[in-house]
């Protein structure tokens, strides 16, 4: 049984988060890599949706990102408008507040629209911050 109070883990969770758990970092862990291809946001401009595979990757130094929060923190975007490099610097910059790592790298992949497919690249350095 742990510890920690989390916000989502265990709970009846029916709304998006912007509140990102954290656990301890287990011994031996040098990267964690998240990816999900289900994320959705507003272009900005036109509204209009747009669907993105986010990949986050960190080296964490004590705490790790736990899941179902990162799930309903990615979830939060679907109503919101960001351009794609926006999202992938507010996820990173997130990232790197929730659990402090050593770096974070997010990669965005948007879907193709008018046979285009963008891919935007943030990274923080944790401790440089």
């Amino acid at each position: 049984m742990s510890e920690f109070e989390f916000n989502a883990l265990g709970k009846n969770v029916r709304k998006p988060s912007r509140k990102l758990d954290t656990f301890p970092k287990p011994d031996g862990v040098e990267t964690v890599i998240m990816e999900s291809d289900e994320v959705t946001s507003l272009c900005p401009v036109t509204g209009q949706p747009d669907w993105e595979t986010v990949t986050i990757e960190y080296a964490p130094d004590k705490a790790c990102i736990e899941s179902k929060s990162l799930k309903l923190y990615l979830w939060s975007f679907r109503e919101e408008g960001a351009f794609c490099e926006a999202l992938a610097a507010k996820i990173a910059e997130d990232i790197a507040s929730a659990c402090e790592p050593f770096w974070v790298e997010v990669v965005v992949t948007q879907k193709p629209r008018g046979g285009v497919k963008l891919v935007a690249k943030a990274r923080v350095d944790g401790h440089k911050r």
